[in-house]
């Protein structure tokens, strides 16, 4: 059966990347889509408001599944967290392989071997499975946030808190909100003096349809030992790091900025494996008792992962940046 046939006798359609998220082929799924169709996937709806509009032109229903809310009856879907949690695992990974050291402490006939330290920046999903890995493979690890609540989860962990003079930027749904250019120049100056000691560090930090902030300056990884490694996970939205180029290795002046892209991809079959159970659980909810998907706008997670139907933009959030005129 063709990609063509696929399209035309699905009542319901699941990708990885819907349009919107899949710059290569994405504009041409759009055209086998039809009306009344559900297609489900990650669509990076707060920022391809055109796509959006372009799906609710075609009559399609769209559940993007980057919406799916963090909340404890959602947590069977939330695909978002699935993959961070990978990213986080695959991060430290390349930031072990790329140190020219070794993580653990050693005791050698040749002495001692001393600890790879590790700085986390950022405490999400991503970066608290990232100090879960670094610590098991041996490193000191240490992290920072700008959500001080997480201080707690971080030290169960066995990772240190770093503790910054700046307010707490504790969002909703558990996301850090965006602050102001002021908080993140005197954020990057407290932290240019953590960085100096670090062999690796791990950015995670981004803010749902925004620019990932800057956290470290051309300046800051200046500062860094040569041989030390940047490994920013959000590299794709634009990065963490002035110097991070997606899908690239940047050596400058001895230390290496990893912008990797995709990293769920690097552990294939899980990450199919943990995507297609939280698909399957939001089509479950979706279920009538004739067996019938049945789309429920008074349920809280249909409602906040539904991003057009019946022809137009339902999802509050996207139908605000429409109307405010954010462009792609």
């Amino acid at each position: 059966m063709s990609r063509t046939e696929v399209f035309a006798e699905a009542g319901a359609v699941v990708q990885a990347r819907a349009p919107g998220a899949n710059p290569d082929a994405g504009r041409e799924d759009l055209q086998l889509l039809r009306p009344g169709q559900i297609l489900i996937g990650f669509g990076e709806p707060l920022t391809a408001l055109r796509e959006c509009a372009e799906l609710a032109d075609r009559g399609v229903s769209f559940f993007a599944m980057e919406l799916v809310p963090r909340i404890t009856r959602a947590q069977a879907m939330d695909a978002l967290s699935s993959m961070a949690s990978i990213a986080g695992y695959e991060a430290v990974l390349i930031g072990a392989t790329t140190l020219p050291k070794l993580f653990p402490m050693m005791m050698t006939a040749a002495g001692t071997i001393t600890p790879a330290k590790v700085l986390i920046l950022g405490a999400g999903v991503a970066g608290l499975q990232a100090i879960a890995t670094a610590r098991r493979l041996g490193a000191v690890v240490s992290a920072y946030d700008v959500r001080s609540a997480v201080k707690e989860q971080i030290e169960s962990l066995g990772a240190k808190f770093i503790v910054l003079d700046i307010e707490s930027a504790e969002g909703q749904g558990g996301y850090a909100k965006a602050m102001d250019e002021a908080f993140y120049q005197r954020q990057r100056q407290l932290l240019g003096a953590v960085l100096k000691e670090q062999d690796v560090v791990i950015t995670t930090a981004a803010v749902p349809g925004r620019k990932a902030p800057i956290l470290i300056t051309t300046e800051m990884a200046e500062a860094m030992s040569p041989g030390s490694v940047i490994v920013d996970i959000a590299a794709e939205r634009g990065g963490n790091c002035t110097l991070t180029r997606a899908g690239e290795t940047v050596v400058h002046r001895g230390v290496s900025i990893v912008g990797p892209a995709n990293l769920a991809s690097r552990a294939p079959y899980h990450a199919s494996q943990m995507y297609a159970t939280n698909v399957v659980n939001l089509l479950k909810l979706m279920l009538n008792k004739e067996g019938v998907l049945t789309i429920d706008p008074n349920d809280e997670i249909v409602r906040e992962t539904l991003v057009t139907h019946e022809g137009k933009v339902v999802n509050t959030k996207v139908g605000q940046l429409l109307e405010a005129g954010v462009a792609n």
